[in-house]
């Protein structure tokens, strides 16, 4: 079902513009920003919001959550991208212009498939090799409204990261350009606003409590 939606520069990573529509990108963000402050994190970089419970090496405990983010986690399972399993867990993001996250992988706590829904903003996601060069492998550019998905080797072997950069340079790094709702060019610039992104992924390990009833 995918497939038409792969990258053929890379192995595993597949790319959807206008996953949601307008609508639907101006309702999530609404729902984001009408969560009570205790349900943020704030970091030094980004601020975050867990649903479904928050990952951890013992297992998850296992949290009830709301109906509007079920309606885009169905849509993902729709995709059967996590081998027959559901997605239980959405991790939300808010990147200010300037803001991003170091090289890191997502780790064994996951199934091995991440797939993000990007809102309010355009991002791009550096990819690179998880040793002490570490050598870039390419560049994606994510649009609003964009599902991506990354998977196995892509997933587990290479480390993805976003600058901290208020505007963006398009170069040849760029492997999804053919991928995109619109036409880009290698040297455009593109300025960032605020995004608010939402992976949604599926924790294997979570435990039989519940904090619901």
């Amino acid at each position: 079902m995918i497939n038409k939606f792969e990258i053929k520069a890379l192995r595993t990573v597949y790319y959807i513009p206008n996953f949601i529509s307008t609508e639907e990108e101006e309702d999530i963000i609404k729902n984001v920003y009408s969560a009570p402050k205790p349900k943020w994190t704030c970091l030094s970089n980004r601020r975050l919001q867990d649903y479904g419970g928050v990952p951890h090496e013992k297992g998850m405990v296992p949290e009830n959550i709301p109906p509007w983010l079920k309606k885009y986690m169905n849509r993902i399972t729709d995709l059967n991208v996590f081998d027959g399993n559901k997605p239980n867990q959405v991790l939300v993001n808010e990147y200010l212009p300037g803001q991003g996250i170091m090289p890191h992988t997502d780790g064994p706590l996951f199934h091995p498939t991440i797939t993000t829904i990007s809102c309010g903003s355009h991002t791009i996601l550096n990819f690179f090799t998880n040793d002490v060069a570490r050598n870039k492998i390419c560049d994606l550019l994510l649009e609003r409204r964009s599902l991506v998905i990354i998977q196995d080797d892509m997933y587990s072997k290479y480390l993805h990261s976003i600058e901290e950069n208020k505007c963006d340079i398009l170069n040849v790094a760029c492997a999804n350009l053919e991928n995109c709702s619109e036409t880009y060019k290698v040297g455009q610039f593109l300025e960032r606003g605020t995004r608010i992104s939402l992976t949604i992924r599926n924790v294997p390990k979570v435990l039989k409590i519940r904090l619901w009833k």
